[in-house]
């Protein structure tokens, strides 16, 4: 009965974010939020309840429901003063990317984000970082304002940058790394419709074979990558390449968008802008390389009953198989445009 209510709940999360992309008004793409929020909460709850999973959820939904009622506000003062020239519609344009910059996470409003990833499951995670941005990323796309959209990019890149440093929770650690990849996805969409889909959809498979195997060897601190002797050397070497990627470094797959974005940067001349995005990059980059060092580095004691693989193997080779793919896209991609 519990798997069937989780069905229904995953279809209403679904449904929401489709109304609220497919909507020809701001209170059909409201409805679409909050249907997304109200089904997405008892999801957070499935599985093992403990505090952190209660206080998560509750984070989640204040938060959320702050940014519905201020969008809501903002909606309607737009409807009443539509035709009243008197009335300053930047206001109301800021105050509605305010809320959708509050409900995807990006900074200045990122304070919930890593505090709620902290009690909830992978997989929730997982959700929380991809499908629960698409929704609100597309409607900022029909409502830019460039003034406060510049400050926002700029604070997302450097808070992600700089607060993964100092964490030794996987999952605060995967929460700032995502508040900086939503940098550089606001820093596409300003410029590109198309951009900033091709990013988020070569992050989105990114952090599914991160999260997959971090899943399926239940890690979550730092400290266990220590004692990661239940891995063979070959997983090792695909997690560690795979944090690579995900950083966009070449020639691995996480370089794609990354390029792309940077190609499209150049030829409008903002220099600046590129240089903190690629200098901020190489912060992320470092928290990664600290994580693949102290799987390959560190010295540890491997027990006799560790040895045994304890794993499932059809989650292997989904998530070898996706690895992979992180690792090697790059460069098939490169082949097949040579050869075409």
């Amino acid at each position: 009965m519990k798997k069937i209510s989780n069905n229904i709940f995953f279809i209403m999360l679904i449904s929401g974010s489709l109304i609220s992309i497919s909507s020809n008004s701001w209170l059909g793409a409201w409805m679409g939020l909050e249907i997304n929020l109200l089904s997405f909460i008892p999801l957070m709850n499935e599985g093992k309840k403990n505090l952190m999973t209660s206080e998560s959820s509750l984070k989640y939904f204040l938060t959320q429901a702050f940014a519905s009622s201020i969008l809501l506000f903002a909606i309607i003062m737009m409807m009443l003063f539509y035709n009243n020239w008197m009335i300053n519609n930047n206001f109301n344009n800021l105050l509605i990317l305010s809320t959708l910059l509050l409900k995807s996470g990006a900074a200045p409003f990122h304070f919930w984000f890593p505090g709620v990833m902290e009690g909830l499951s992978w997989m929730n995670s997982l959700t929380l970082m991809t499908w629960q941005k698409i929704a609100p990323l597309m409607l900022i796309s029909y409502n830019l304002n460039y003034s406060f959209f510049y400050i926002s990019i700029i604070l997302s890149m450097i808070i992600g940058a700089l607060g993964g440093l100092n964490q030794t929770s996987l999952r605060k650690l995967m929460a700032f790394s995502s508040i900086n990849h939503l940098g550089w996805m606001l820093m596409a969409m300003m410029n590109n419709e198309l951009l900033w889909l091709t990013y988020f959809l070569l992050y989105s498979f990114l952090s599914m074979s991160i999260i997959l195997m971090f899943n399926n060897f239940k890690l979550f601190h730092f400290n266990q990558i220590f004692n990661f002797s239940m891995m063979n050397s070959s997983n090792k070497f695909f997690l560690f390449l795979n944090l690579l990627s995900l950083g966009g470094l070449p020639p691995f797959l996480g370089f794609l968008p990354k390029w792309l974005v940077i190609q499209n940067l150049v030829e409008l001349n903002q220099f600046f802008l590129l240089f903190i995005a690629v200098c901020l990059t190489l912060v992320t980059l470092y928290y990664y390389l600290r994580m693949s060092y102290s799987i390959y580095m560190l010295n540890y004691n491997k027990n006799s009953w560790m040895l045994i693989n304890s794993y499932n193997n059809t989650n292997m080779n989904l998530i070898l198989t996706m690895n992979f793919i992180s690792i090697m896209g790059l460069m098939m991609i490169t082949l097949i445009y040579m050869i075409l």
